[in-house]
């Protein structure tokens, strides 16, 4: 790990203890260069953007713990959507403090702050998706982490508001969201495959069929995404 990340590692450590009382906010950041003892001019080189770049290394955090964890599973045997919620649920097993993720919706509600908020849920979503052997190339790169991440922040709000014994009812939640999701997957492969309705299809298919995944070396990638662990 180069220095750079060590230092931004200290500052946030520093901040977690104030997210919970002063949110990921201005008085965060400087109370956590602060605490640090780090130099405020250092410690705004190295997050540009103050505390936005703590929360999103933050978010970063949670995903290499998810990655590591689905590293030293043993998911054979289960079916493929079971990996899938598996993999959700090990996601907001990451996150130590309910508060932080709230305070962090609060932040990336903000107009300005949007496109990071999504951009992250979107680059959570990827992992999933390749650490699970995802290979597609096409439109449906775009649409299976389009729809993970509404499964997947919708969770993550009813996860909010859960208090039931080891969140019994957010996995619940959590199971039902993709049943919903398979049965629309059901759904479009029976129209494609009715001999009345495939017609239809033709011009719609044929339009997505050239859409193609950003090719390896441009993926797009969104502020705290990170690579899965080879």
């Amino acid at each position: 790990m180069d220095n750079i990340a060590e230092l931004k590692i200290k500052l946030l450590d520093a901040a977690l203890v104030h997210v919970p009382f002063a949110g990921w906010s201005e008085a965060t950041f400087v109370d956590a260069i602060a605490d640090s003892g780090m130099d405020e001019a250092l410690a705004w080189s190295i997050c540009p953007r103050g505390v936005v770049d703590l929360a999103l290394a933050y978010h970063t955090r949670g995903d290499q713990i998810m990655l590591d964890r689905l590293a030293a599973a043993d998911l054979t045997g289960l079916k493929f959507r079971e990996k899938i919620a598996a993999s959700v649920r090990f996601r907001i097993e990451a996150t130590a403090d309910k508060e932080l993720v709230r305070r962090g919706t609060v932040l990336f509600a903000m107009p300005k702050y949007l496109a990071d908020g999504a951009g992250a849920i979107w680059g959570t979503c990827g992992l999933i998706w390749e650490t699970l052997g995802d290979t597609s190339d096409d439109v449906n790169w775009y649409t299976k982490r389009m729809t993970l991440s509404g499964v997947y922040s919708s969770t993550v709000l009813f996860w909010l508001g859960d208090d039931t014994p080891g969140f019994s009812a957010t996995w619940e939640f959590l199971d039902r969201r993709i049943d919903n999701v398979m049965q629309i997957e059901k759904l479009k492969a029976q129209v494609n495959g009715n001999p009345l309705l495939k017609p239809l299809m033709a011009g719609p298919n044929w339009l997505l069929g050239q859409v193609k995944a950003p090719v390896k070396s441009d993926e797009m990638e969104f502020p705290g995404t990170i690579k899965p662990q080879q």
